[in-house]
C-alpha cells in the first residue's frame, strides 16, 4: 500500500488488462528489476487485474481495477482524473492505442509526465494503415510528453507515418532475463558428447530419439500457430524419414488450439504433436525444445523470441514487424514470409536434419541476448528516461 509520506516519485502504469501477454510482462520485468528505492508504483488495468498480479515481487505495489464496460472511456474520465488527484504520480505511462486516451484525465489532473509506450500495432491492423487509427493517435499526441517505440520498425512508423516529432520518440528495446531464460544446464560436458536436453514433464516424447520443435504463446489469430501446424505436416511430407524424429510442441491456450489440433488429427500426425494448453514453466519448457518458431502475423519485440534465444534455441520466424531486429538471418535464426506454410516447412527440415548447425545458431542467439538484449541494459534505458522526464519537468517548475 502507499504511504503518504513516500518521497519516492509514483509512476501510474496503465494497461488495458492486467493479465498473461508480452506487453504485461514487459511491466512486470520492469517493476521488479527497477531499484526499489528509485521509484513507486501503481497498476491501472482499465477493465481486469488477474492473478498475473502475483508475478510482481514487490510488495508495494498497488492495484487498480477499473472494470470498463466496452465502447469509449470518456465514462471513466471523472474518475481517472478524481484518482490522479488523489495520487499525484510524477508520470503517468500509458501502453498502446487501448489505454493512450487516458494521457487527457492525467494531463487534466495536473500529471507533469504522460509516456506512451507502443508496443505493436493492433491486432485488426497489423501494418499501422488504419486511418482511424491514425488521426486518434495524432490527436492524442498534444497530451503525450513522449513515446517509447519498442522497436525500430514502430519508432520509424510513429515518426514518419504517424508524424510525431522524432525528438519525442526514445527507441527501447525489450529485456530478457538472462539467468531465469538459459539453456539447458548441461549441453556440451568434458567429454565433447552432446547431452539432449531434459524431458519436458508431462511431455510424451523421448530423448534423445525425438527432435522438438515448439512455440509458446497465447493461441489467438494474430498469433498464427495454425501456420506452424501447416508447415509440420508439409514437412513430413517433404521429409517422410523426419517421421521417427521429427516431434511437435505447441504450448498455450486460445481459439487456434483446436483448430490446430484438428488439422493435424486430419493429417493423421496428431500423435506426432502435443498441445497441453497453458503452461506456467515456460523456463522448462524452452529448455526441453530443439527449437523455436514464432509464426505471428505481427509483432512489435517478441518476448518468447528473446527468451527462446536466451535458452540458446534457434529461432524461426515470421518476418514481421520487430521480428528480423532480433532474429539475424543465418546467424541466430531463419526468417520466413507470413502466411507460407512451404517456407516453414524447409527451414524446419534444415534445422531437424542438421541438428549441430541447429545448435550453434541456439548459441549466437544466447550471445546476442547477452550483449543486446540484456535486463539491465533496458532497465538502465527505462530509468534513465523516467530520471531525465522529471528533472525536466522540475526545471521548468
Amino acid at each position: 500500500m502507499l504511504q503518504p509520506d513516500d518521497a519516492r516519485p509514483l509512476i501510474v502504469h496503465v494497461v488495458f488488462r492486467f493479465d498473461v501477454g508480452g506487453l504485461e510482462n514487459g511491466v512486470v520485468n520492469l517493476i521488479n528489476h527497477l531499484p526499489a528505492d528509485a521509484y513507486r508504483h501503481v497498476i491501472i488495468a482499465l477493465t481486469e487485474v488477474t492473478d498475473f498480479r502475483r508475478r510482481i515481487v514487490r510488495d508495494d505495489v498497488q492495484f487498480i481495477s477499473l472494470h470498463k464496460p466496452p465502447g469509449h472511456l470518456f465514462a471513466l474520465y471523472p474518475r481517472l482524473f478524481r484518482l490522479f488527484r488523489e495520487l499525484r504520480p510524477a508520470i503517468v505511462h500509458t501502453r498502446n492505442l487501448a489505454a493512450l486516451e487516458v494521457t487527457v484525465p492525467a494531463w487534466a489532473a495536473g500529471v507533469p509526465v504522460r509516456i506512451q509506450s507502443e508496443h505493436g500495432r493492433d491486432a485488426d491492423d497489423l501494418d499501422g494503415s488504419n486511418l482511424k487509427h491514425k488521426w486518434v493517435r495524432r490527436f492524442y499526441n498534444r497530451f503525450v510528453s513522449h513515446y517509447i517505440a519498442l522497436s525500430r520498425d514502430l519508432e520509424s512508423w510513429l515518426v514518419e507515418r504517424i508524424g510525431i516529432p522524432a525528438r519525442k520518440v526514445t527507441q527501447i528495446y525489450n529485456g530478457v532475463d538472462a539467468g531465469r531464460f538459459h539453456p539447458a544446464a548441461a549441453a556440451v560436458p568434458a567429454s565433447g558428447h552432446f547431452v539432449p536436453p531434459a524431458p519436458i514433464s508431462g511431455c510424451p516424447f523421448n530423448r534423445p530419439e525425438h527432435w522438438l520443435v515448439g512455440t509458446v504463446g497465447r493461441m489467438q489469430t494474430v498469433k498464427n500457430q495454425t501456420l506452424l501446424a501447416r508447415a509440420f505436416i508439409r514437412a513430413l511430407e517433404l521429409e517422410p524419414p523426419l517421421k521417427a524424429r521429427l516431434r511437435l510442441v505447441m504450448v498455450g491456450e486460445g481459439p487456434l488450439r483446436a483448430e490446430a489440433q484438428q488439422l493435424l488429427e486430419q493429417a493423421g500426425v496428431a500423435e506426432l504433436a502435443w498441445l497441453p494448453g497453458e503452461r506456467h514453466d515456460v523456463p522448462e519448457i524452452l529448455r526441453g525444445l530443439d527449437c523455436f518458431v514464432l509464426p505471428s502475423l505481427g509483432e512489435g519485440i517478441s518476448n518468447t523470441i528473446l527468451e527462446a534465444m536466451a535458452s540458446g534455441l534457434p529461432v524461426i520466424a515470421t518476418q514481421v514487424g520487430g521480428n528480423p531486429e532480433l532474429v539475424i538471418e543465418g546467424q541466430t535464426g531463419t526468417l520466413v514470409p507470413t502466411s507460407d506454410p512451404e517456407a516453414l516447412a524447409r527451414a524446419l527440415i534444415d534445422y531437424a536434419s542438421n541438428p549441430d548447425h541447429a545448435r550453434a545458431t541456439g548459441r549466437a542467439g544466447r550471445a546476442a541476448v547477452e550483449r543486446r538484449f540484456s535486463m539491465e541494459a533496458m532497465v538502465a534505458a527505462y530509468q534513465g528516461l523516467y530520471d531525465r522526464s522529471c528533472r525536466v519537468d522540475s526545471i521548468r517548475n
